[in-house]
């Protein structure tokens, strides 16, 4: 799966001020993170604000960046939920030709133990027509899958090709690169510990910021699969404050905020999320301010 090595972006769904879905700026967003450099397009993760989308709208979306993509980079779906039924359905009925894997979340509220964990993507596995990319994050899920549980899953199904990992945790996701097969991708879900991790043999980055500067933050994991230490930090450490300010007020009213900084779409979220308040709005739009040469 050379195709999922490097920065991949988690796109937002841009609302207007209505909250119906912007299209154009939808556009925007990815012709913006296409010309930057990026190397793959995710749709349909939670950065999409996807639990608040109709099924309609879930349609537009997928759609929209299909069309927009116009083939030029590879897409990776989100098709993930605690109803393991449902997702072994949507898989068995979906058109995925489109895509090259799915971004599975690891189930949420639930709060299955390793086994059940285990069983929800053996499930998911054998129903899916395309390489499934696992997802681990238990600041939204309440449980945290494993290494133990991903080395085993990625042993026992040649199409589980790799885990978003976004434990925050970095000697986890060196459990995982150490000891999973050799072709298994570990690929970073935080933004802030994406060059740590792909120092230490990670394949790259699933980004949220990437897609507000995609020109330097996808440079920065090239620079660091490229083994190019010291350049590659120049990026971390600059786009660092703005890392952490992305997520001060939760996912993805930062990088809406910022999109909004650069004139690419509104800071539009969908309730119950809410936009950053006045003052990271202000951090935010002179850190783009400064940031723009």
């Amino acid at each position: 799966m050379q195709s999922l090595i490097g920065t991949g972006v988690a796109l937002v769904t841009p609302f207007k001020k209505d909250f119906s879905i912007d299209i154009e700026a939808l556009q925007r967003i990815v012709n913006f993170s296409i010309d930057g450099g990026v190397e793959y397009l995710v749709v349909m993760g939670t950065t999409a604000e996807n639990a608040t989308l109709t099924q309609a709208e879930k349609e537009l979306v997928i759609t929209t960046v299909i069309n927009t993509n116009k083939g030029r980079l590879p897409l990776v779906l989100g098709v993930g939920g605690n109803n393991t039924m449902q997702i072994v359905e949507e898989l068995k009925t979906g058109d995925f030709s489109a895509f090259e894997a799915i971004l599975s979340v690891s189930p949420y509220y639930n709060k299955p133990t390793q086994e059940g964990i285990y069983q929800h993507f053996k499930a998911i596995a054998e129903a899916s027509p395309i390489p499934v990319i696992l997802y681990n994050v238990p600041g939204r899920t309440s449980s945290n899958m494993l290494p133990s549980t991903v080395i085993r899953l990625a042993n026992d199904f040649k199409n589980v090709v790799a885990i978003k990992e976004a434990a925050g945790d970095l000697i986890q996701a060196m459990q995982i690169i150490k000891n999973a097969p050799k072709d298994f991708l570990v690929i970073s879900g935080d933004d802030m510990i994406a060059l740590p991790i792909v120092l230490a043999g990670g394949a790259g980055v699933i980004s949220v910021i990437g897609q507000g500067f995609p020109k330097e933050f996808s440079e920065m994991i090239r620079l660091g699969l490229n083994k190019k230490v010291n350049e590659a930090f120049k990026t971390q450490y600059f786009l660092s404050d703005c890392i952490d300010m992305i997520f001060e007020q939760g996912n993805p009213a930062g990088i809406k905020q910022v999109f909004q900084a650069l004139g690419i779409a509104e800071n539009t979220v969908r309730l119950p999320l809410v936009s950053v308040d006045d003052s990271l709005a202000n951090r935010l739009n002179e850190f783009v301010k400064n940031s723009i040469k």
